[in-house]
């Protein structure tokens, strides 16, 4: 897993086992891009840039004529001295220019993996896991360097990258775009795949061939958001789930991102990701440094599948941290579709009765805990606990769920405030806000203005008492509403567009205190569902919640979506009641069961209204899910069926030996007088010996995944089986 420099020829080979990825420093000031794919053992710059003189290309280089900025495949690109397509960068000097020129200076090659200060990043736990170029580029007439910073993994086909600006100048300069990468690819034959959707229809698949000019997915609402999520891929046309190439891309950021795709007039491709640019300026002063999110690069010759689990290893073993990193989660049940906002100590208690009977592990106290919070009208940034509903507070609560061999979790929203709010009422100034102008409301609620620092430090105190002040072992950690009228009251009018990503700074600043005083927490974010989910997230709480819609029909394509670049382990998933509280269909208890046990278990019901056939199906299902919890938490994923093609979904779960297996599937609709049908399986060894479900017949790997099992020819909508497989010693 070195990084070989070719001095003579100015060529940087990052490169393990499986891949490579090669850039040279033309005319020694110049990075460029290479290649970037299959292990590849020596490369003739030659053999892949070509140089002509284009009519309306200028001409950089004064003693090369057919060299253009403009048609270089460049690894970190600025506009305004030959390249026209979309910059990386752009600053802006004190005279009003954004005219820059960053060339090659310098390089450093370092074993292991630096740490990003104040931001989450994938991280290596010894020096041999990976290997980091830093290549420093210099504006010698404003004092500015940049340096890229590209790591590649040993074990795994992943690539990182980040940019850090460091001003060693005179003058302040304004950063108004610094995307995390920039990578130039020397064809367009791609489709490209990102993730979108809305509150409740979170991570749906949307493929589509690229097209000239510009494609892009972004937020600017203060989060990463429901209608887009921070990753987008390339994909060769032939790439399915297990064959082709694919390129995917994944910012390590909550906020505001871009991901754009530009195909240029010589159809070359331009991809890159970082912080959205709109309504940004970072004023950089001297002596300064920025620093850039980090962005996971992962290339797969395995189609769809490979980069997948590529991302779910690193993601869950490099980017997750902390006690529950690599430990099973525990069942819970959450009180908030049982009770909503109305509920006392006494049918809480009846509540964790019931659960402890069906063996559940955890039980969550949801919103309506605090202050006077009947409704979602007030209380937001009041923690301290309604009386009138928990007389013996959550300490007493907490106490009576461990009597039950249970343990106890709760629900916060440290981000917001409400202004029906002893804490407004204080202090009205610490929300977003802009002097003279609304305060736009969402849910009721403010957001507390997380570039403060002092705002900050109440949070981390307020939290710290409260987690103390109870055996909370779980907290689910909400935000439920993105930002409007961003602004701050401390910050002075050249800064405020630094507000968004300042308050990004604050809350990663104060979850790192938060998640360093309680480490036996099991943290989980939500942010309406899945409006936050993101690696930079993961960072700090291994798991998300995936979506408040707990139907068991519509969570088949949020989960299969959200799989495409997240691990099974962080994905919440729940139980819930019927008519689903969110589009009214009835669905059977073991298909919501099936569904919500192919990720992290949950229920949020009433268990005890329940029918006694009902609550054995959720017993035998607890013990199935506690049988294969290891699996489908730790073992590779494999997509069979897809639920956005057809009514029948289906996936695998194999455990890194291939000695067991597990097989979900799915049938939402039945079809009259159907075919009979077989599902090809993935992941086997295919000279291993399996039974199904320890039935008398042996199947060998290779004739499960070539010829398949049967599927059942049932006549009923909803329908949904767990195969067991396991090898034959």
């Amino acid at each position: 897993m070195p990084i070989e420099w070719n001095e003579e020829d100015g060529i940087f080979h990052l490169f393990n086992e499986r891949t490579s990825y090669l850039l040279q420093i033309v005319h020694r000031k110049y990075p460029a891009h290479l290649y970037w794919g299959k292990r590849v053992h020596t490369l003739q710059p030659a053999s892949i840039l070509s140089f002509k003189g284009r009519t309306f290309s200028p001409t950089t280089e004064p003693t090369s004529k057919q060299f253009s900025l403009d048609t270089l495949p460049q690894e970190y690109p600025a506009y305004g001295n030959g390249d026209f397509r979309c910059p990386a960068y752009q600053l802006r000097t004190s005279d009003g220019s954004t005219i820059t020129e960053f060339v090659y200076d310098s390089h450093e090659i370092l074993k292991g993996k630096p740490s990003l200060v104040g931001l989450p990043f994938a991280y290596v736990e010894d020096d041999s896991e990976a290997e980091t170029l830093v290549i420093t580029m210099v504006d010698s007439k404003l004092g500015i360097g940049i340096n890229l910073f590209y790591t590649i993994y040993r074990d795994l086909d992943v690539i990182t990258r980040s940019a850090s600006f460091e001003h060693l100048g005179t003058q302040a300069v304004e950063i108004h775009k610094c995307m995390s990468m920039s990578l130039d690819f020397h064809h367009s034959d791609w489709d490209w795949l990102h993730l979108h959707g809305t509150w409740a229809r979170e991570r749906y698949l949307e493929r589509e061939p690229l097209h000239h000019g510009v494609q892009s997915i972004s937020s600017s609402r203060g989060a990463s958001s429901h209608q887009h999520n921070p990753f987008l891929a390339l994909l060769s046309k032939d790439a399915n789930e297990e064959h082709g190439e694919v390129y995917g891309v994944s910012l390590v950021y909550s906020g505001n991102f871009e991901a754009s795709i530009e195909v240029a007039p010589y159809e070359t491709t331009r991809l890159s990701i970082g912080i959205n640019p709109f309504d940004f300026i970072w004023r950089l002063k001297p002596g300064g440094t920025f620093q850039t999110p980090e962005a996971i690069m992962v290339y797969s010759s395995a189609g769809l599948g490979g980069m997948s689990r590529t991302f779910h290893k690193l993601l869950r073993a490099r980017v997750c941290r902390g006690t529950y990193r690599d430990k099973l989660r525990p069942v819970l049940i959450n009180n908030w579709e049982a009770t909503r906002f109305h509920f006392s100590e006494r049918n809480l208690k009846e509540l964790t009765d019931a659960a402890a009977e069906l063996k559940i592990e955890l039980f969550v106290l949801d919103d309506g805990w605090f202050g006077h919070r009947d409704n979602d009208k007030s209380s937001l940034g009041d923690w301290t606990v309604n009386q009138k509903k928990l007389p013996h507070g959550l300490k007493g609560l907490g106490d009576y769920v461990q009597t039950k061999g249970m343990k106890f979790g709760l629900w916060v929203e440290p981000e917001m405030v409400s202004p029906d709010s002893d804490l407004y009422r204080k202090h009205p100034d610490w929300c977003l806000h802009v002097r003279g102008r609304n305060r736009t409301l969402s849910r009721n609620q403010l957001i507390l203005d997380l570039s403060r620092q002092e705002v900050c430090d109440w949070l981390v105190e307020t939290l710290t008492n409260l987690f103390h002040s109870a055996p909370i072992s779980y907290v689910k950690w909400d935000m439920n509403r993105n930002m409007t009228e961003i602004g701050s009251a401390v910050l002075p009018p050249e800064r405020q567009k630094e507000t968004a990503h300042r308050y990004m700074l604050g809350l990663y600043q104060i979850l790192e205190k938060l998640t360093e005083r309680f480490p036996h927490i099991l943290f989980e974010s939500c942010s309406g569902g899945g409006g936050r989910f993101d690696p930079g997230m993961l960072y700090y709480m291994p798991q998300t919640w995936t979506s408040d819609n707990t139907d068991a029909v519509e969570r088949l394509k949020i989960q299969y979506g959200t799989s495409i670049v997240y691990p099974v382990i962080t994905m919440g998933a729940h139980v819930s009641d019927v008519p689903n509280h969110q589009v009214g269909r009835i669905t059977p208890i073991q298909m919501r069961l099936s569904v919500a046990m192919a990720a992290n278990l949950g229920f949020e019901l009433n268990v005890d209204k329940l029918s006694t056939e009902e609550k054995l199906a959720v017993q035998k299902g607890i013990q199935l899910y506690r049988k294969i919890q290891g699996l489908i938490s730790f073992g590779d994923l494999y997509r069979l069926l897809s639920p956005f093609e057809g009514l029948e979904t289906a996936w695998m779960y194999v455990a890194d030996n291939q000695k067991q297996a597990a097989v979900f599937y799915y049938q939402t609709l039945a079809t009259p007088n159907p075919p009979f049908r077989r599902l090809l399986l993935r992941g086997l060894h295919p000279k291993q010996k399996y039974r199904l479900n320890n039935g008398e017949t042996v199947f060998y790997g290779d004739e499960l995944m070539k010829i398949g099992v049967t599927l059942p020819l049932v006549k009923t909508d909803f329908f949904s089986e767990i195969f067991e497989i396991q090898a034959e010693n």
